[in-house]
């Protein structure tokens, strides 16, 4: 921070009157705004990487060239680590759009003059962007081909289908990805690609005029791709009819810099609409499935509802790449697929989906070791973790394969062997004293998890059986959560 303030001395000769750290998005960078008196600002970047702070400040001076809105570059430390630019201010297009999503996204007229703007915007990045542009410059100085394609869609194998434990013919997948990635390579009209536009990325000047950040991931690529990411976006859920109506902004802009195939530009977007939705589950499933952050998770139902509805709009797309449908069909509703959110349900991250009231809540959760110990949503960092490993496990029994710690005939078997009695009969005690101190002191949150194996019998039957037990004794809230089998509950 010190060296930031260096900088901004160097520049203004003069020490900030005084700096506020910026809340963190979704990159590693630390924002400061800084001000040079009551009235002016600046925004300083301290960086993780150079070649990414040397890859941005190019780009950024580069576009600038081309009369594009981006922040302002105004100075770079020596070893390029910190740089300071324009302040844009704090609203982005994501946050703009909050009220009407959750309004069961119904979008307003202001907003949709907002996404114009940005759709009408985005051709003029990728086209005009691309001339001049010294590629060798970006991240990745190669431009999109097969093999980024194959990166794409083995990061969902991997990092989504995979973690689900559910079979897969892996040869017949990857012939509809050997089918799909020549699609996608096929005719392609390339320019700068974005690679990670979204509304998140897109900040309002005076809260009306769109300027665009976050481009540092870009190199030369297919100009589907951009759009699809942002019309698709799990968490918009635009309807039909407006995306219809966006592209058609974007290609009456994209015609005025150059010739358009609009057929084969529209039989493309198909394409891209099932490639981006795959390689985004690959993200959904890292951040969620290993990382156990909710909003992923949340995001995952969403996501394979834009597979489906491509589906049924061109089944044409279900034919060719059949096995994928197959598989969409299969997966979508297993357990760990579904987030219990209603058709207008808004993704956000937050505590909880419950609000604290001001009041002790206590979260008790199963999980399966296989997938990762629960990330704590509080941020409290607090509570315990309980290993069920060491009780009787009925799972090794063909009888009770099929059911859980909810069913009556594994609760028998449980309460009949008896470990698992004597197993909570210690920890029940540290739950009521952790609780009892956290109502006397304020406390707002406290978190409980049992794993097991396979997050099916013993943590299930543990977890309920702590979670009915301190809201029947304290009388608070108790909100259970059995992961791996999709149950979601508050106790009031």
């Amino acid at each position: 921070m010190q060296e930031l303030i260096n900088l901004f001395e160097q520049t203004y000769h003069v020490a900030p009157a005084r700096t506020k750290q910026i809340a963190k998005a979704g990159s590693n960078r630390v924002y400061v705004r800084l001000w040079l008196n009551d009235d002016e600002t600046v925004v300083g970047v301290i960086g993780q990487s150079q070649a990414e702070n040397e890859c941005f400040v190019y780009l950024s001076r580069h576009f600038e060239e081309k009369k594009l809105p981006v922040p302002h570059i105004i100075a770079v430390s020596e070893d390029g680590m910190r740089y300071l630019q324009t302040d844009l201010g704090g609203l982005a297009l994501y946050d703009a759009l909050k009220p009407s999503r959750e309004n069961n996204f119904n979008y307003t007229d202001k907003d949709v003059a907002l996404l114009e703007k940005t759709v009408r915007l985005l051709p003029h990045f990728q086209v005009e962007g691309n001339t001049g542009l010294e590629y060798t410059h970006c991240l990745h100085p190669e431009p999109f081909d097969k093999m980024t394609v194959f990166f794409d869609l083995n990061y969902f194998k991997y990092c989504f289908l995979k973690p689900l434990d559910h079979h897969f013919d892996e040869r017949r997948l990857e012939r509809d990805f050997e089918r799909l990635a020549a699609d996608i390579m096929e005719n392609q009209q390339v320019g700068f690609l974005y690679r990670d536009f979204q509304a998140r990325n897109v900040m309002l000047l005076n809260e009306s005029e769109p300027y665009f950040i976050d481009f540092q991931g870009g190199f030369q690529g297919p100009l589907q791709y951009d759009l699809v990411s942002f019309l698709w976006q799990a968490s918009s859920k635009f309807s039909n009819d407006l995306r219809n109506h966006l592209i058609n902004c974007y290609l009456d802009e994209l015609r005025k810099l150059q010739d358009v195939d609009t057929e084969k530009f529209m039989q493309q977007i198909d394409c891209f609409i099932l490639f981006r939705s795959l390689q985004v589950l690959g993200a959904y499933g890292l951040r969620g499935f290993f990382e156990r952050k909710q909003y992923f998770l949340n995001s995952i139902p969403f996501a394979l509802r834009n597979i489906k509805q491509l589906y049924s709009r061109n089944p044409v797309m279900a034919e060719k790449y059949a096995y994928l449908a197959e598989i969409v069909d299969e997966v979508i509703n297993l357990p760990q697929c579904r987030s219990g959110l209603n058709e207008g349900a808004v993704l956000q991250p937050s505590v909880s989906k419950y609000e604290n009231q001001g009041e002790l809540l206590i979260t008790v959760q199963s999980f399966s070791y296989k997938k990762g110990i629960p990330e704590d949503p509080s941020g409290n960092g607090g509570g315990y973790v309980f290993d069920c490993r060491s009780t009787h496990n009925p799972g090794r029994y063909d009888i009770y394969k099929d059911k859980t710690g909810l069913d009556k005939e594994v609760i028998d078997f449980l309460e009949k062997d008896g470990e698992i009695l004597t197993f909570l009969s210690h920890i029940r005690p540290l739950c009521e004293h952790h609780a009892e101190r956290f109502i006397k002191r304020g406390f707002t949150h406290l978190l409980i998890c049992f794993g097991c194996t396979g997050g099916r019998h013993r943590s299930v039957y543990s977890a309920q059986h702590i979670a009915e037990h301190l809201h029947e004794k304290y009388h608070v809230r108790v909100h259970i959560i059995h992961r791996e089998q999709g149950i979601d509950r508050m106790l009031e």
